[in-house]
């Protein structure tokens, strides 16, 4: 488990269980609406497996989540992180980097790619990734990578 160091204590961040995962769909879907379906990195999401998922509660209540999904970059395992849900209410708190924290710290020397501002993750050592290929159209300069080298080749699920 993590603690979340600037949350009240009844907030906590876990290892998502199987029994969260409808908790999890209705926040996603709150946060994103329908419309994520027809983006790229949701279509490679629907192809991978989940290697680990990430909850914050609060009063037993599931208010954010995080998954990272395994991955190949070229030959090289990976994981791919997202999507970042936080239920309107627990927004702008820092939660959101919370989970984000939570990914990294659990894949250590594992390589973490995704789709998402530059402004935002480069706290969390995240940078462009200008060599490595979605498969489905994306804006390039969004592609970010976290970890060893210059990852390069198409991405798919592992």
């Amino acid at each position: 488990m993590f603690d979340a160091p600037a949350r009240p204590a009844p907030l906590r961040i876990e290892i998502e269980a199987p029994a969260d995962a409808a908790a999890v769909e209705g926040l996603v879907l709150a946060a994103f609406g329908p419309g994520r379906f027809a983006k790229t990195a949701e279509r490679l999401r629907e192809r991978a497996r989940i290697a680990a998922g990430f909850v914050a509660r609060e009063d037993g209540q599931i208010i954010g989540s995080v998954r990272l999904w395994a991955i190949r970059v070229g030959d090289e395992p990976a994981l791919f992180l997202g999507p970042i849900a936080v239920s309107a209410a627990s927004r702008r708190g820092g939660l959101g980097a919370d989970l984000v924290q939570a990914c990294v710290d659990h894949a250590g020397d594992v390589g973490i790619l995704l789709v998402g501002d530059l402004p935002y993750f480069g706290r969390f050592g995240f940078r462009p990734a200008p060599d490595v290929r979605l498969g489905g159209p994306v804006d390039q300069r969004r592609v970010l990578w976290r970890g060893e080298g210059e990852p390069a080749g198409l991405v798919r699920a592992a």
